[in-house]
């Protein structure tokens, strides 16, 4: 386990110098609906840009009318896989569209169509708001694969942060209710609320999303507060005890996110259970900093290791 700052100084001194951003210099917590309007309204302001080479759609899937984005390549070699990417933001702010970047990467790097679905929001929506749009895509995708020129074995779940941990829990049901998947790609999610309570404790301080926000993030999406008892399937994805038969996973993390931890325990406790799982780490990465310094070479180089984990997931499966 890394040392862990207790002041904000000591959290910038502990981060990698050239990922650090001036926006990040100063904390802001996520406490509450002013602040969280404010995020939304100019921090989420602007959807991120499509990639060149890549076409868009929106439709809206399952019963509850899920809207989603579809991000497919103009050269795609049908039947391809698919991805349903999952957008962070603690649970309570982002959407679709601003995962645009990412998901038309991942649509254009690896020849396949990616699903990002516009799930509800907490406070307003709590579980199982979320999890049930999220599944409802790759539900979707698995019913009209045929439709949409999928290999149902080549089906992959993923997302970062709140994103990532859903795409963890969509990883369990989907295994829970016999829906095959060929990988989980995981940057830094958001698995456990019990985090909270030992962040508190030990007065730890961490850049971008701090333990104010998460411990806001996660009382909004359980309606309860972290760490309080609950059992209800998906809702907290490390509180699962079995993992055994989940997908295989990927998992990248930097050494001084407020996640690391339970990032570090989920994979011991996958590759426990006998679940493949490729866990990177990098050093000084606090959280979001792929998207503060995209071009850095640390950041390239956890990108091309989840390119790569999904790249090696979509040949290995059986047509």
């Amino acid at each position: 386990m890394t040392i862990k700052p207790t002041t904000w100084r000591e959290a910038i001194r502990a981060a990698n110098p050239d990922l650090l951003v001036p926006v990040i210099r100063l904390p802001f917590h996520l406490t509450g609906r002013t602040p969280l309007r404010a995020v939304m309204r100019y921090g989420n302001a602007k959807p991120t840009a499509v990639l060149p080479g890549v076409r868009t759609r929106r439709v809206t899937v399952g019963t509850s009318q899920v809207p989603v984005t579809i991000h497919e390549p103009d050269v795609r070699a049908a039947p391809s896989g698919a991805l349903v990417w999952c957008f962070g933001g603690g649970l309570i702010s982002g959407s679709a569209e601003h995962a645009n970047d990412v998901a038309s990467y991942l649509a254009r790097t690896h020849g396949i169509i990616v699903v990002v679905p516009n799930y509800r929001l907490a406070p307003e929506y709590p579980y199982p708001a979320a999890i049930d749009d999220c599944f409802a895509a790759l539900e979707w995708i698995v019913a009209n694969a045929g439709h949409l020129g999928v290999f149902v074995d080549r089906i992959a779940v993923g997302g970062d942060s709140a994103g990532a941990g859903l795409a963890a829990a969509m990883a369990q049901r989907a295994h829970d209710e016999s829906i095959a998947l060929c990988v989980q790609l995981l940057t830094y999610p958001m698995l456990d609320d019990r985090t909270v309570l030992r962040a508190e404790a030990n007065r730890e301080v961490y850049l971008t999303w701090t333990v104010p926000s998460n411990r806001y993030g996660w009382a909004s999406y359980l309606g309860h507060a972290p760490g309080d008892g609950e059992s209800r399937p998906y809702a907290v994805p490390a509180r699962r005890a079995n993992l055994h038969g989940l997908a295989p996973a990927w998992i990248g993390v930097g050494d001084i996110d407020q996640f690391y931890d339970e990032c570090l325990d989920y994979a011991e406790r996958l590759k426990a259970a006998g679940v493949p799982c490729d866990l990177r780490v990098v050093p000084g990465m606090y959280h979001g900093a792929d998207v503060m310094r995209p071009n850095h070479p640390l950041i390239v180089g956890l990108r091309e290791s989840r390119d790569a984990a999904l790249r090696k997931a979509m040949a290995s499966s059986d047509n």
